[in-house]
């Protein structure tokens, strides 16, 4: 039985010296909340997803590429994908998202 929980997002951030720290929060077959950290100067690479998605901005700075349009990422940015839709993603500073997929 899921009760709910909370976290302290800001407590669980770790910025690797360089690529990505990621941590689930919370999963099930309909969903996947996903925190993410990435360190100045990462890149993530042009692809899709099966599921929609949301990136909600955290912390740092970076730029988004949804489709063929560039979204600045700052804090309180958020972001909708629908599925298939193809997206990339570079850090210009330490970047925290939250990232939620849901079918």
């Amino acid at each position: 039985m899921n009760e709910g929980f909370s976290k302290e997002l800001d407590e669980l951030m770790e910025f690797p010296k360089e690529g990505v720290f990621s941590t689930v929060l919370a999963k099930s077959d309909t969903y996947n909340y996903t925190l993410m950290c990435l360190s100045a100067g990462t890149d993530i690479d042009t692809h899709t997803s099966t599921k929609n998605g949301v990136v909600q901005v955290l912390k740092g700075k970076g730029t988004f590429r949804l489709f063929d349009k560039d979204i600045e990422m700052k804090p309180n940015t958020f972001i909708f994908m629908p599925k298939d839709a193809p997206h990339s993603l570079k850090a210009e500073e330490d970047l925290a998202i939250l990232l939620c997929l849901t079918t």
